[in-house]
């Protein structure tokens, strides 16, 4: 214990403190010996970080929480690696500052639960780099990391139903082998119609020019360029 309170910059009566709150897993015993590991190290600088980020001990008592209940990267990857999308490995306090007082539990626990994250030991998986991204964008414009996981969810159902009637249709006119081939084809139909839908919204949304009325109309007339 003071070999791990040595190396991690605090003290032996801190270190007891965060094992009674339970921030830190209990050491690997042997007989009378405690071994704590590099594991318990990496625990107790990401409670630093975070500490000095603005946290609370019971915030980040919360954060641990929701983080030991997500999925590890095997279980959200499935049989592989997504073909196309690139993880991007995070530690806590990168994840933090991507998302700068954004990151609760609740929105932590979304994002697991919408698979956007999964663990891998001590450090968190983001899916996908252009989704994480896209994201930090969002948050940095001024919209909640709530409304922006919520809008993924409804997101994810609509892009599901569109995978089912492209993979639906190319399996009743083409070959099983050339599905993976042809999905791009399926993207770019996407991106084009929602390209339009987005023009569409755009104009339906804008704010509509006031029609002269006869007395205005009038008075146009009147201080018009002489003829």
């Amino acid at each position: 214990m003071e070999e791990l309170a040595e190396a991690a910059g605090i003290t032996v009566r801190t270190l007891r403190f965060y094992r009674e709150r339970g921030l830190i897993q209990p050491p690997r015993r042997e007989g009378r010996i405690a071994w704590y590991d590099s594991h318990h190290l990496a625990k107790l600088r990401t409670i630093a970080a975070l500490l000095e980020r603005g946290h609370t001990l019971n915030g980040i008592a919360d954060l641990n929480t929701a983080f030991e209940s997500g999925k590890n990267v095997s279980e959200v990857l499935g049989l592989g690696a997504p073909t196309e999308e690139e993880p991007v490995r995070l530690t806590p306090q990168e994840l933090a500052d991507y998302f700068e007082g954004e990151v609760t539990p609740e929105n932590l626990k979304s994002a697991l639960d919408l698979g956007y994250l999964a663990t891998d030991g001590d450090e968190i998986v983001h899916i996908s780099r252009r989704l994480l991204d896209v994201s930090a964008a969002l948050v940095k414009e001024g919209v909640p990391l709530a409304a922006v996981l919520a809008a993924g969810r409804q997101v994810r159902e609509h892009a599901d139903a569109l995978a089912a009637l492209f993979t639906d249709l190319l399996r009743t006119h083409a070959q099983e082998e050339d599905i993976a081939r042809l999905r791009p084809l399926a993207k770019s139909v996407v991106e084009a119609e929602l390209s339009m839908a987005l023009d569409r919204r755009l104009r339906e949304d804008a704010p509509q020019p006031h029609s002269a009325t006869p007395s205005n109309a009038a008075d146009a007339e009147a201080i018009g360029p002489a003829r």
